[in-house]
């Protein structure tokens, strides 16, 4: 098991930047893959990005060109940078683990706690 601390999410205006962070703890990071996920008000909870052990990444679509997601093994750490933001951004994002070669298609080993993501116009 790991725990995951997100941290980086705040107000931004369209067009802005913000990168999240996600540090990890009590487990051998470079053995999970990490994902993004965000939750709108009265939406489902959907995958934005996510990073493999390899380094290779997935983005959803809504996103694709804009937001990058990344990991340093030596801090613990994956990233969120999140750039050209639009109102329909705002959610909560969340950090999430996945242990080993699995998708996060199997489903998720463990989340972070969330951080808020509000996008003025």
């Amino acid at each position: 098991q790991v725990q995951l601390v997100e941290s980086g999410g705040g107000l931004v205006q369209a067009g802005g930047s913000l990168r999240l962070s996600c540090a990890a703890s009590g487990s051998i990071f470079s053995i999970y893959g990490m994902g993004w996920y965000r939750q709108a008000p009265g939406k489902q909870r959907e995958l934005v990005a996510s990073i493999s052990t390899d380094g290779s990444t997935n983005y959803a679509d809504s996103v694709k060109g804009r937001f990058i997601i990344s990991r340093d093994t030596a801090k613990n750490t994956a990233y969120l940078q999140m750039n050209s933001l639009k109102p329909e951004d705002t959610a909560v994002y969340y950090c999430a683990a996945v242990r080993g070669s699995r998708t996060f298609s199997t489903g998720v080993d463990d989340w972070g706690q969330g951080t808020q993501v509000t996008v003025s116009s």
